[in-house]
Order: structure tokens, then C-alpha cells, then sequence
């Protein structure tokens, strides 16, 4: 639909707008021990930008004047270390200037330690004071980190070398600070993976599951293929952005073992990143990866990797030898950057060790309780209740007889579809809260609107039970209480079902689904207008006949079974094109 189409643009352009280490409110704390930016790229080599202070010497509890200026920046990060151990603890405090472009951090628990910047707007440069502490060491060096945008930035660019004035002259050649490499080497792939060895040498992951890269270029496939104490990994798809896996003790993001094939332009960079929650991933610099290749061909994206079984001395990466759900998902990119994936990940059914037996499996986009829920609804608000208003509002002539239990049939019919409605409608609620484990703050308006639905339909039958007898004061309110609570509980489902529809974790087909739910609407309102103008006309045929004063109880009864006859031609084409609509959308739910 164009409207959740739209809306990714706008996501993506702002993202895009505050793309300064994936922080743009400069809260990069995580970032103050190896100044290095959460970023799929190596840092530049050559500074461009300078460091400098309005004094060389410095007394403790001295205020120093530091300036960070060059080529327009968005982003840096400031910090003062002892001269001769650069790895050591922060040194003194800093103090604002310019309090709209740069703020205070609190690094290494370490109070007012570091300086990055405010927001993602361009600068050209940052003074602020630092505050020599008492417990100075003799000589002190300001570093800074620059990023002047995502893929472009600079590590621990070395400042001027501050002395206290009864201290040896500074000597040390730690003064200047190696760039650091946020990626390992990589060589390129030659021929496309196959999936011959699936389930014989390798545990791979398909979708669709018989497919093969080597000949399917719309193929998703993850393979694992063990070799003593280290997997080797191989990923491929059909992505122009990026494409990733993670490994995960349950089947939500958050604190979980990510890898990434992220592309840039015609280059491939393979990371190893850790997740929390829904933030970004965050990039590991350096990493535990070997024999990183890749290949680019026929729009789609390979790459592999090798990593050892466990990696002890690497935070947040699993062992390869333990089961795990498996994420598989996909995503674009700009410059390197990547962004959140635009549909649900595709996730293995169980846990699975990657080490063990070589198995063949597929993955769901969209788990069993979702669909279920999704299907429950669809039958629910497209065909009981819909069949069901069309038989109160139109065939109470029609099948006025009496029924089981002295009602008469139409009635019948009418509550018993409206009794399955609000029994598949309550089935369907619970099983969303199920899967989530609680409320979905991810999930918009839809589950917002989904508790009035299934609070009126409720409420229908309830009121419904205690309906007035048809000769009672009352019941002309209960009709139009009736009526009103119906109307409105159909409305606002049509309303959750679109918003529902372009929910991730149900997955539908765009093109199907959109048409299907339209069409239907579009359906029903034309069907309730051919019947109602059918009434019309039969009532002022009679209105006629009944002034003429011509064959008057003969005519009625011809115009009224002539009219009963149409209405049931109607209803019969009605529920035939209903139920092509509910066999629409049902099979547009994603292998379900």
C-alpha cells in the first residue's frame, strides 16, 4: 500500500539526515575506551582535521582552552589520556562553550570525561575548557575521533602534548596513533554456493527449501559446514542492500550473535555485530572472522566467512555449539549504512545446533499463531458477519417461518453466524497476546483497534440477550443501539484489518491482499445498495397496486415472490464472491 510504502522513505531519509555513528544525539559513551565509531568501514588514514590549545603548560586545577577545527564535520568525540599510556584512564574534566553544539560525557564513570556533539548539524569547529585535575600525570594529549559521515571518519586524531612546568620534556613516540581496521581481509568468490552438500556435509537453511543459489537467483540460503574447531558460513540472496543472520535463545531481537554482508557501492563489507532489543546492531571492530570472501552477480550478494566454534575472548559472540533459533533478513543500505529491515525475518521453527548433524530446513516469515490469527479474523469479518447483517437486514420476509425453538429462520440463521463471529473474534485476540508473551508497543493502531472490535463483539451478544419483546417501549432503542454497535464494530475491523495486513509478522502479499480487502468492501457496500434499491422499487410497486385497487392481494403476493426470488439469486452470487474474497486473502497469508 502507499501509505506504509511512504512512510519507510520518510524513515529512511531521516535516518539518513542523523547518520553520525547511529548516534546523531551524540550519546556515544559505549564508544570512549577505543574511540572507534559503530561503523561497517575502516577509519581514514590521513587527519584533516586539527587539535589545539591557547597554552602548552599546565598547572592541576587549571582551565585550558581546546579547539577541534577543520573540513566540515557532524560528528567527534574528545578526550584527554596520559601522554605515555594512551590505553590508560581518562584524564581531568571538560567543561561547555558551546552548549547547542557539544555536550558533556560521563565515560569510564568518569564525570564530564569526554566531549562528542549535540546533534548531526555541519560544524567546522568545537572549543570547550579542560580542567586539569590535581592528580594530573606531567604530560597530557587530547584525542579526538571525527566523522564527517557514515562511511568517512577519523580515529584518535593526536592533539599537541600538554606539560606541567617542572616536568622532562615529553619524548615518546606514542604520540601518534595507528588508525585502527574495523573490517578483516577480504578475497572474492569466483562461482556461486551450492546446495548440493545440504543435509550431507552442511546444515543449511532455504527458502524456498528446495531451492539452489546456483541456479534459483531469488534463493535465500545459510549454510553451516563444520571443519574441526571452526564453521565455515555461507550466505547468499537476492539483496541490494545487505543481507544478515542472527543467532538467538528465543524468536524476538535483542541479545543476540548478528553477522552481516553489508554492501557498499561494489564492495561487500562482513561484520560481526551484536543486538539489544530494536536498536541498531552494534558493529564489532577488528572481529573473530577468517577467510571473509564475497561476490556481487545477477543482482544478488554472497559472501562467507569462517569462525571458530568458540570464541572465548570475544563479548557477545555465541558458541557455535549450542541450538539456537535462527534469524535470516535482509535490508537496504546507503553508503554502507544500513537500515532496518523492511519485512519480518525469516526464523527457524525451533532451536537448532549449527554443529550437530547436517540438516536441510526452511524458515517462516510469518509463526503459526499469527497466521491463525490472521485467518480467524478474515473469516470472522469478511464472511460470517457480513453474511450475517445482509440476512437481518433483507430476509425477514424471506424466511419468516418458524424454526427450531419457535423462531423464525432468519433469526436463526443470523444468530448463529453472529455467535460464530464473536467466538472465531475472540479465539483470534488471544493468540496475538500468546505469541507476544503481552501487549505489541511495535505494532501501530492495529492491536488498539483489534480490543474495540472484540470488546463489541462481545457486547453484541450480551446486548443481544436481553433484547425486548417486539411490543415493548424498548425496543425501538435496542434496535438502534443494536444496529449502531454492529455498524461500528465492522467498520473499525475493515480499519484493522488494512492496518493489521501491513504488519511484519503476518506477512502478506502486497498486490493480493490490498485488492482482495478492497474488493470485498466494495462488494459488500454494492450488494447492500442492489438490495436496497430492490426494496425500494418492490415497495412502491405495492404502493401502486394497492391504489389502483386492481387485483390487489393477488398482485401483492406475485411482486412478493418475485421479490424473495431475486433476493435469493443475490445472496447466492453475494456469498460465492464473499467467500472468492476470504480464499483470497487467506492464501495470501505467507505459506499458510
Amino acid at each position: 500500500m502507499a501509505g506504509p510504502a511512504f512512510t519507510l522513505e520518510v524513515l529512511l531519509l531521516l535516518v539518513h539526515l542523523s547518520s553520525v555513528a547511529n548516534y546523531p544525539n551524540g550519546k556515544v559513551a559505549k564508544s570512549c575506551q577505543g574511540m572507534v565509531p559503530e561503523h561497517a568501514h575502516s577509519p581514514q588514514s590521513k587527519a584533516v582535521h586539527q587539535i589545539s590549545v591557547n597554552q602548552k603548560t599546565f598547572t592541576p586545577g587549571e582551565q585550558i582552552k581546546v579547539t577541534l577545527s577543520g573540513p566540515t564535520f557532524k560528528g567527534f568525540l574528545l578526550e584527554a589520556r596520559d601522554a605515555e599510556d594512551l590505553s590508560g584512564p581518562l584524564i581531568g574534566s571538560f567543561t561547555l562553550i558551546d552548549q547547542e553544539m557539544s555536550q558533556i560525557l560521563n565515560c569510564e564513570d568518569v564525570e564530564g570525561s569526554a566531549v562528542s556533539h549535540r546533534n548531526p548539524s555541519k560544524k567546522n569547529s568545537i572549543e570547550v575548557y579542560w580542567n586539569a585535575p590535581s592528580s594530573a600525570p606531567n604530560h597530557t594529549q587530547f584525542l579526538a575521533t571525527v566523522v564527517e559521515k557514515y562511511k568517512v571518519y577519523w580515529v584518535k586524531i593526536p592533539g599537541p602534548v600538554l606539560s606541567q612546568p617542572d616536568a622532562l620534556p615529553f619524548t615518546t613516540p606514542k604520540a601518534t596513533i595507528a588508525p585502527l581496521s574495523t573490517s578483516p581481509p577480504v578475497s572474492h568468490l569466483t562461482n556461486s554456493f551450492s546446495a548440493s552438500d545440504c543435509g550431507n556435509k552442511k546444515f543449511c537453511i532455504r527458502s524456498p527449501l528446495k531451492c539452489d543459489p546456483a541456479k534459483d537467483r531469488a534463493c535465500i540460503f545459510l549454510s553451516f559446514m563444520k571443519d574441526d574447531q571452526s564453521v565455515m558460513v555461507e550466505m547468499s540472496g537476492p539483496s541490494k542492500g545487505y543481507l544478515s543472520f542472527a543467532l538467538s535463545h528465543d524468536r524476538w531481537m535483542g541479545e543476540d550473535d548478528a553477522y552481516l554482508c553489508i554492501r557498499d557501492a561494489q564492495t561487500v563489507h562482513v561484520q560481526a555485530a551484536h543486538l539489544t532489543g530494536r536498536s541498531p546492531p552494534v558493529m564489532n571492530s577488528g572481529g573473530p572472522l577468517e577467510d571473509v570472501a564475497w561476490r556481487l552477480a545477477d543482482g544478488g550478494l554472497q559472501c562467507s566467512f569462517r569462525r571458530n566454534i568458540s570464541l572465548l575472548g570475544f563479548k557477545g559472540r555465541f558458541d557455535l555449539n549450542r541450538s539456537y533459533y535462527i534469524f535470516i533478513a535482509d535490508g537496504a543500505t546507503d553508503e554502507g549504512q544500513i537500515y532496518k529491515h523492511a519485512q519480518q525475518p525469516l526464523i527457524t521453527s525451533e532451536k537448532h545446533n549449527v554443529t550437530d548433524h547436517p540438516k536441510n530446513i526452511g524458515g517462516s516469515r510469518s509463526l503459526l499463531l499469527l497466521k491463525a490469527h490472521g485467518a480467524l479474523m478474515f473469516v470472522a469479518w469478511v464472511t460470517t458477519v457480513s453474511i450475517g447483517v445482509l440476512i437481518a437486514r433483507f430476509f425477514k420476509p424471506v424466511w419468516s417461518k418458524a424454526f427450531f425453538f419457535g423462531e423464525a429462520a432468519w433469526f436463526q440463521v443470523h444468530r448463529m453466524l453472529m455467535i460464530t463471529t464473536s467466538a472465531l473474534t475472540c479465539v483470534a485476540f488471544v493468540l496475538p497476546f500468546a505469541y507476544r508473551g503481552g501487549w505489541s508497543w511495535h505494532a501501530g493502531y492495529h492491536p488498539y483497534l483489534g480490543c474495540i472490535v472484540m470488546t463489541l463483539a462481545v457486547l453484541q451478544p450480551l446486548l443481544a440477550a436481553f433484547r425486548p419483546q417486539i411490543h415493548d417501549p424498548r425496543r425501538q432503542m435496542f434496535n438502534w443501539t443494536h444496529w449502531s454497535m454492529g455498524t461500528a464494530a465492522r467498520i473499525v475491523a475493515v480499519a484493522a484489518m488494512f492496518l493489521g495486513m501491513d504488519l511484519p509478522g503476518l506477512n502478506l502479499a502486497e498486490t493480493p491482499k490490498t485488492y482482495a480487502l478492497i474488493g470485498f468492501v466494495a462488494w459488500h457496500v454494492g450488494t447492500e445498495i442492489v438490495l436496497e434499491i430492490h426494496a425500494y422499487l418492490l415497495t412502491r410497486k405495492v404502493e401502486i397496486l394497492d391504489d389502483t385497487r386492481i387485483q390487489i392481494l393477488q398482485s401483492f403476493t406475485a411482486a412478493e415472490a418475485e421479490g424473495h426470488a431475486f433476493k435469493k439469486v443475490v445472496l447466492a452470487i453475494y456469498i460465492c464472491g464473499n467467500v472468492t474474497f476470504l480464499i483470497i486473502l487467506l492464501s495470501a497469508i505467507n505459506q499458510l
